[in-house]
């Protein structure tokens, strides 16, 4: 297991050092920039520094980019774990019925239903819900991360830690407030993913219940649902676990545009805005920051799923 986590360790070091050539590139684009004066190999080392002391660099505004990653990055974080936990939570079962029930109608309307989803666009299915819910029913926010009403201090710019740490009296209504806005973001978000999560999780579950091991359970007298829970869940999740890193990338990918329709204050928008404004360096730190993330987290489903599933290290020393 330590050369398995060894191993990715040097493969993220090596990915990371290739994503800091992009982003000293993208501030290289800017003519007036110094760093399109200096040399490339001596600029990018220096370039290198600079990040190693957690520096993002400065703006033409005077705006430090550290400090604004640090403001608009946990509300992305927020909605995409959201977003995450709604597609895990309500994709798995849907999964193991459709893969336990594989060719029968049940399987193919879910499979049906998990493709529609998957390609119907994101920015239509987000204004559809939008003008529904928002505008005709008035049951949920256009647009925000929480109401302006309500005042409290940001400490860590994550609302919900935030809300429950402050001593207003008002916390149990800042936190419905909080809960309203998020509702329609996450719910947008969070179909891509789900329909990937029903599509392993089937084809996990397929392989499953083909094994052994389960006819065994059978012959044993144990229910179907001892079965489900005991024998096919606990196998059938362990190798899917490194494939929803994976979705990570996307899933930051889709915030961008969530994020623009829903005027949500994170790091999608905030870059999107840096690359109508041309704003290189805010260009750079966060695709630096974003990319990090992303890889940091790859990376580690990839050692939770060797964990708990010794195949994929078997498998890792064969290729050696």
């Amino acid at each position: 297991m330590w050369i398995y986590t060894i191993r990715r360790f040097n493969l993220f070091i090596i990915t990371l050092l290739i994503l800091t050539l992009i982003g000293f590139n993208i501030l290289r684009l800017d003519a007036t920039s110094a760093w399109s004066q200096t040399s490339f190999f001596s600029g990018w080392v220096t370039y290198l520094g600079e990040l190693a002391n957690g520096n993002l660099g400065v703006n033409q505004y005077g705006v430090n980019m550290l400090d604004e990653i640090l403001r608009v990055f946990p509300a992305t974080i927020e909605l995409c774990f959201f977003a995450f936990l709604i597609a895990l939570i309500i994709g798995t079962p849907i999964g193991t019925i459709a893969g336990m029930r594989q060719g029968k109608p049940t399987d193919t309307i879910v499979s049906s239903i998990a493709l529609l989803g998957y390609s119907m666009p994101l920015f239509w299915i987000a204004l559809i819900l939008l003008m529904f819910f928002s505008l005709h029913l008035g049951v949920t926010p256009v647009s925000g991360r929480y109401s302006l009403l309500y005042e409290f201090d940001a400490t860590t710019g994550f609302v919900f830690i935030d809300v429950l740490a402050s001593k207003s009296p008002y916390r149990a209504e800042m936190l419905e407030n909080i809960i309203q806005h998020l509702i329609l973001p996450t719910l947008v978000l969070s179909i891509a993913p789900m329909t990937e999560v029903i599509r392993l999780m089937r084809s996990s579950v397929a392989t499953v219940i083909t094994q052994n091991y389960i006819k065994v359970a059978h012959t044993k007298g144990l229910s179907k649902f001892e079965i489900m829970v005991k024998h096919i869940i606990r196998n059938a999740l362990p190798p899917i676990i490194p494939k929803l890193g994976i979705q990570l990338s996307g899933l930051f990918t889709a915030a961008i545009l969530t994020e623009s329709i829903f005027n949500w204050p994170g790091v999608g928008r905030w870059l999107l805005d840096a690359i109508i404004n041309q704003d290189f360096v805010a260009i750079q730190a966060g695709v630096i920051t974003v990319a990090s993330f992303i890889l940091l987290a790859n990376i580690l489903s990839d050692l939770l799923g060797a964990a708990v599933n010794p195949l994929v290290r078997k498998e890792f020393y064969a290729l050696k």
